[in-house]
């Protein structure tokens, strides 16, 4: 025997007495981290590795890290001699409760050699009568060992069968089929529907030809001008008019490698009737076994061997896509068992019987938390929905329902109507019990422990994005306190840094270093966009209220809402959001945006004008505070300052010079705040600035460029400019001098007006240098703004010398990983996962805010 196969997350035991080698076999064949050393982890209780009394602890490690390692489906390899079933038997225990097959390879060499090579060994000070009681021990095990539960055992009695091992492959598990990404057209229960299933296959743009000539594939050929390929869910059998036929398709699909099949329970009762079993012919069998009457014993036998070599589930796609015919918990994916089959093909039950007459099945899905996509069947359901990540796909098509297909990786459902009921169901699965979707009920309520704690979380940008478990007990007072209703809150924009400093000596921010930033990362054309003296806001907007309970499962009147960016309500008057909200959802429908971007909600990222409007009391109590006490007191200064002057007391100028200079930095702190500050009595006082549109029904728009942006929401605001406001914008090649001038003198006017200043973008709304994305956007803020931020002195040479040493570094970190974060939430939403999943990743942003940052940057 030159190779040994073995599976490729298998548990294997080496077994065999002292001396046997097993170490030197292991560490040859096997990977570092593969092998669970006896001995090691002897030593590593004790000290020693000849400790003999400290053999239970040594097992109760080793079997621990056995169960760490199958329970991420790990090869496991134990070193340790295994020669007696009592020190298997709590291995083999493990293996069965992940699911994994166990492997015996044995080492049963000629007991002298076993002794001599211990003699060789210092660390082997036992008697040889130890090594004669493994050897015995041994001798009556070996006819045990299968019926123990290995599923393969490899024996080995000289050392030159040993040293004849080339090597050993590991073999991927029949469901394994990763290799395999798409695109597929997913089938649920058909249940002898021929002509139904001859339809959706039609539907889907498959191409059907009959030959009658081709007897091997039953006349039948299937493809597809894509390649699609289709999974049917199981159940091909029973209750429908044409089992055979249905049968017939499928088997010559799976064999001409344009379908895969799992087995469903109906499908395994036929086999076992076909194998002659006695089974009951209850629930449609009869009716099978009737059709199949017309046709010959060849056919009869192909259908059992069909059946009988179908594999439970698979696994596809890089492991992001399970199919089996009953669902699976995500501890199975991959696995395989007498439960994992049994899973897959009953589902979990109770063992209790309905009103119906039916198994009470237990509801795995809602417990399910795992990332592959799980497509199944099994249950009847009225309309296949997504929910916790997992579909049913079986829509009652026997039932007088409907045949359901799921486009994968797509996410589109494709059915066709039953033509008739052909079975009346015992359990009524067309009744509407809410009008939310599962997934929205399971969704009414924040799980806390998906939120508190230490976390890291994965996004498609950066990976490990860790959220302190000392940021997250605020951020949940936050949402829990004054946050707007979760199922809203799908999104919250990040931060965004400020440009570096300037290297003029009047500036602390100016547009040249902006614009560096991205030429010296090589982005060659950007996007300077001005900057509103607003509050950021972020809409989320429906075409009517009945979207509004659809998608998002609330009971609204106002078809959307408008939130901050820390997730509160912008508008305390309801009567005001209310009038609000319906003007923005009548600007869409009137710049025809729900039929150009085939959608019935978006998302748009703004900001909403004036200032004053949502930051009164911070106006009231800080800005306007310090503006009317420092004006006042100024004002007193000066009037004594200048009837001192009389006096001509030394050293007065000076002090005369420095309050005039204080006074009217006061005046111009006072006119900066004031310029962002309007009543605001009618609808028309407010101006509304989007400058994203974020998602839509099933897509983000990360993809296109800040350009495509601005002229999209150009066209929503030209149907009312009363309310909406144009953002203006300048395109700027970084390549050329002229270009760079004419942004930085726009940025110059613009300030001089008294404006906040500029957003500087690149042209793509995700741009990369050296494999990594840079910062989205950089803030470019006006002299006079910045007296608003840093106080009304700031500008003096000393304090400008200073601020200009602020460090930026944290500041960008946080905007990187908050707009990671923020993306990704929009993504799992419109993909329609689990809102826990877009929670995690905003509340994640909410946290971030608690970390100890310079406000004022």
């Amino acid at each position: 025997m030159k190779n040994i196969n073995i599976p490729k997350n298998a548990l294997v035991l080496l077994i065999g007495a002292s001396g046997a080698g097993k170490s030197t076999f292991a560490n040859k064949h096997f990977e570092k981290y593969e092998i669970v050393s006896s001995d090691v982890c002897r030593g590593m209780v004790s000290n020693a590795e000849n400790t003999m009394d400290a053999n239970t602890e040594t097992f109760e490690l080793l079997e621990f890290i056995v169960s760490k390692r199958l329970k991420r489906g790990l090869l496991t390899v134990i070193d340790a001699t295994n020669v007696h079933s009592d020190s298997r038997k709590n291995l083999l225990k493990i293996a069965k409760k992940y699911h994994v097959l166990s492997v015996a390879i044995v080492l049963d060499l000629p007991e002298e050699v076993s002794i001599q090579r211990n003699e060789t060994r210092e660390d082997r000070n036992f008697g040889n009568h130890v090594i004669r009681n493994h050897k015995r021990n041994l001798r009556h095990s070996l006819k045990f060992l299968k019926k123990e539960g290995f599923k393969k055992i490899y024996k080995f009695k000289t050392e030159d069968e040993i040293n004849e091992i080339e090597g050993i492959f590991r073999d991927k598990l029949y469901n394994d089929k990763k290799e395999f990404k798409g695109p597929f057209d997913i089938i649920g229960d058909i249940h002898g529907c021929y002509d139904e299933t001859i339809s959706l296959l039609e539907k889907l743009n498959y191409q059907i030809e009959f030959n009658l000539e081709d007897e091997e594939n039953f006349g039948i050929k299937v493809t597809h001008p894509e390649n699609r390929k289709v999974i049917f869910l199981g159940d091909l059998v029973d209750r429908g008019p044409n089992s055979p036929a249905v049968l017939k398709l499928a088997m010559s699909m799976v064999k001409n490698g344009t379908a895969f099949c799992v087995p469903g329970n109906h499908d395994e009762k036929l086999k076992k009737k076909l194998e002659g079993r006695n089974v009951q012919t209850k629930h449609g069998l009869k009716e099978t076994l009737e059709q199949l009457e017309n046709e010959t014993d060849a056919f009869k036998e192909q259908v059992r061997e069909f059946i009988y070599g179908l594999t439970s589930h698979y696994i596809f796609d890089d492991g992001n896509l399970v199919v089996s015919h009953a669902g699976l918990r995500e501890e199975m994916h991959g696995r395989t068992s007498g439960e994992v089959r049994s899973f897959c093909l009953y589902g979990e039950t109770t063992g209790e019987i309905d009103e119906f007459g039916l198994p009470v099945r237990l509801n795995w899905a809602s417990e399910y938390r795992g990332k592959a996509k799980v497509a199944y069947g099994h249950t009847p359901v009225k309309n296949a929905e997504w929910f916790n990540n997992t579909i049913d796909l079986d829509t009652g098509c026997v039932f007088g329902g409907k045949l359901t297909a799921l486009r994968y990786p797509e996410s589109k459902l494709v059915s066709v109507s039953a033509n008739k009921m052909y079975c009346k169901p015992a359990r009524p699965f067309d009744v509407d019990e809410s009008e939310n979707s599962s997934q929205q009920i399971n969704d009414e309520i924040l799980e806390i422990d998906n939120l508190l704690g230490k976390k890291y979380i994965d996004t498609e940008l950066q990976k490990n994005i860790l959220i302190k478990e000392e940021n997250a007990i605020p951020a949940l007072e936050t949402m829990t306190r004054w946050g707007i209703d979760p199922r809203w809150m799908i999104y919250l924009p990040p931060t965004m840094s400020p440009c570096a400093t300037s290297d003029l000596e009047e500036y602390l921010e100016h547009p040249k270093e902006a614009i560096q930033y991205y030429q010296k990362r090589g982005v060659s054309k950007i996007i300077c966009e001005e900057k509103h003296m607003g509050s950021r806001a972020i809409l989320v907007i429906c075409k009517d209220t009945s979207i509004v309970k659809k998608r998002f499962g609330i009971n609204s009147k106002n078809p959307g809402i408008c939130y901050t960016r820390t997730g509160r309500n912008f508008f305390s008057n309801k009567t005001l959001e209310q009038q609000f909200i319906f003007r923005i959802s009548e600007v869409l429908t009137k710049a025809n945006f729900w039929e150009e971007f085939e959608t019935d909600w978006v998302c748009l990222d703004a900001e909403l004008m004036p200032w004053s409007a949502k930051a009164q009391l911070l106006l009231k109590n800080q800005y306007a505070a310090v503006g009317s006490s420092a004006k006042q007191s100024l004002n007193t200064t000066l009037k004594q300052l200048e009837k001192a002057k009389a006096r001509n007391i030394e050293g007065l100028n000076a002090v005369l010079e420095k309050v005039s200079y204080k006074s009217k930095a006061i005046d111009k702190y006072i006119s900066s705040y004031q310029n962002y500050c309007w009543d605001v009595t009618y609808l028309d006082d407010f101006k509304l600035a989007p400058f994203h549109i974020l998602a839509t029904e099933g897509k983000t728009y990360e993809d296109k460029t800040h350009l495509w942006h601005m002229k999209a929401i150009a066209k929503i605001c030209d149907a009312d400019s009363k309310i909406m406001l144009k953002t203006k914008f300048q395109i700027v090649d970084t390549t050329k001098k002229e270009d760079i001038e004419k942004a930085i003198a726009w940025w110059g006017d613009l300030t001089n007006k008294k404006g906040e200043g500029f957003v500087v973008k690149p042209l793509d709304f995700i741009a990369y240098h050296k494999n990594e994305f840079l910062q989205p956007a950089i803030k470019c803020r006006g002299k006079e703004y910045l007296r608003i931020i840093y106080g009304p002195e700031y500008d003096l040479q000393e304090n400008l010398k200073r601020l200009k040493n602020r460090g930026l570094a944290k500041k960008r970190t946080l905007a990187r990983k908050e707009f990671s974060l923020g993306i990704d939430a929009l993504q799992h939403f419109v993909r329609k996962q689990p809102l826990r999943k877009t929670h995690e990743r905003v509340f994640g942003i909410l946290a971030m805010e608690s970390e100890m940052v310079d406000p004022r940057l």
